[in-house]
């Protein structure tokens, strides 16, 4: 049966790269999704919830103080990932007029990808991959990060980010990951990111982490992949599609690449919560709280302080996840010296996925688990006006990724997805076929904290179990598959395809 055939009834197709979702709100909604890539019901019930916040949002300008303030959700897009979250469906864009959402953003804040190219070829790392999972389980797992911060070099990444960390250079005697920074990330630390950093006056929400240990101290934060669909990969360029572009980037055939997948980690949690409890502390008496459990916060004076807190807690996190991405690469770059000798690593971009954009007139642009995708001569373009911004694509664990050129669509929010998107949630992943991991395993390889191979933990069954149910959560056959992905925002005009990225190790968390 086709995936056009089991189209949910609730959308219109309206061409070969769009849907629509009429709905109560007259909100316009539109899904970027070609035909062959499936839509799952679960994710329009929820998205249909979501849109209930343009109720919740005349009750609030009801019983606000400011007649000027006319709070609305403008606009909803949703990029071809688009799949069932908690609470709001990842692959969400959602405009609004006089007002943020929080939850529109969660708990993961500036969640992103991180691409660097390599001097290396494939064939100079490939007959090294054994000896190349060692090293990376020792660096990701067993102590070799070694990543030693002093309270000031937090609290710079935290307010500045990258600019803020760097600002004093690499620390004398420094250990670990800190090594392979080279003068390219100190000269120019924001040069090809999409933001080096949120700057803003105070971290003092983080405290705790700033002052942890005292001096120059290490934690088990910083340097952290997270659980769930992230991770740290090694890759090689196998196609070109676009040689202009891949030739200014530093792409050629061959080249080994390294892509980052990480967030804010406990930090971003705390910032979420931060938005959650301010949205409370602003609620007017008499306005019951929404059913669907979406609490905006208002852009009026009232609750000026409040949002104030939320958006420096907001900007603390999302730093820390641009300097977790950075210090996730050197750990991969670390890897590779240890196995290939020495090279060179150029950063092709750094993208952002959960954050907010606040633009003129009180226009909020969120993207929840979507990735800005801006255009020639775009503002949002930070690697000069030729090419467009990158946009990076992940597959499913061992598919391939892409590199794509944003085309800056304003039907499309100039935004594109961060991934293939989940296509069954992973409790149901996680029950799938023994033999199709097993088959998966053979061909690909996953370094984890856990070394299967080893005798003490292979006669251990239960840990075994558990392991590999794990993994099945994040095997391909819970991914939808990423190339009918990339035609749609071909197709859409939305981003244009620059280079394919074929696996030959993931880190997983």
């Amino acid at each position: 049966m086709s995936s056009a055939k089991r189209l949910d009834p609730r959308l219109v197709r309206t061409d070969d790269s769009w849907l629509t979702l009429p709905n109560p709100a007259e909100i316009p909604v539109e899904i970027c999704a070609g035909p062959d890539v499936p839509i799952e019901s679960a994710a329009i019930d929820e998205l249909l919830t979501v849109l209930d916040t343009a109720a919740t949002l005349r009750a609030l300008a009801r019983a606000g103080t400011d007649p000027d303030v006319e709070p609305r959700i403008d606009r909803v897009v949703c990029t071809p990932d688009f799949h069932k979250g908690a609470g709001i469906p990842i692959g969400t864009v959602l405009r609004t007029v006089g007002a943020l959402i929080p939850q529109a953003v969660g708990n993961d804040i500036n969640c992103g990808m991180r691409v660097e190219a390599t001097s290396l070829t494939v064939d100079q790392v490939r007959p090294h991959l054994d000896r190349l999972e060692r090293q990376l389980r020792h660096l990701f797992f067993e102590g070799g990060r070694r990543i030693g911060l002093t309270a000031g070099q937090r609290e710079g990444l935290l307010r500045e980010g990258l600019p803020g960390l760097l600002a004093d250079g690499v620390p004398a005697g420094a250990v670990g990951a800190w090594r392979q920074v080279g003068p390219d990330d100190l000269a120019d630390p924001g040069g090809r990111l999409h933001a080096a950093g949120y700057p803003v006056a105070s971290a003092a929400g983080f405290r705790d982490w700033i002052t942890s240990g005292g001096g120059t101290s290490y934690d088990s934060i910083i340097g952290s992949i997270g659980g769930g669909n992230h991770f740290a990969e090694l890759q090689y360029v196998s196609v070109i599609h676009d040689g202009p572009t891949a030739y200014a980037w530093g792409l050629a055939p061959g080249r080994v690449v390294l892509m980052v997948h990480s967030g804010s980690l406990s930090l971003g949690h705390q910032a979420n919560a931060t938005g959650q409890d301010q949205a409370r502390a602003a609620w007017p008496r008499g306005v019951p709280m929404p059913r669907n459990r979406i609490l905006p916060i208002l852009l009026d004076e009232r609750s000026a302080p409040g949002r104030e807190r939320y958006l420096t807690a907001l900007a603390n996190a999302a730093n820390f996840a641009i300097g977790n991405r950075f210090f996730l690469a050197l750990m991969m770059r670390a890897g590779l010296a240890g196995v290939a000798g020495e090279l060179r690593s150029q950063l092709v971009y750094d993208a952002p996925h959960n954050l907010l954009w606040p633009g003129a007139d009180g226009v909020v642009v969120h993207r929840k688990g979507a990735t800005p995708a801006g255009g020639v001569g775009d503002g949002e373009a930070v690697p000069g006006n030729l090419w467009g911004e990158p946009v990076i694509v992940p597959g499913s664990m061992g598919a391939p990724s892409y590199l794509l050129r944003g085309q800056g669509n304003p039907r499309a929010l100039g935004s594109a997805c961060h991934g293939a998107g989940r296509s069954i949630p992973r409790g149901v992943a996680a029950r799938g076929s023994e033999a199709e991991l097993d088959a998966f395993l053979r061909e690909f390889r996953v370094v984890t904290p856990l070394d299967q191979r080893d005798p003490a933990v292979a006669v251990r069954r239960d840990i075994i179990d558990a392991w590999r149910r794990d993994l099945k959560q994040e095997a391909p056959w819970a991914y939808k598959e990423v190339g009918p992905v990339v035609e749609s925002l071909r197709r859409a005009d939305v981003a244009q395809p620059v280079a394919e990225l074929r696996p030959l190790l993931t880190v997983k968390g």
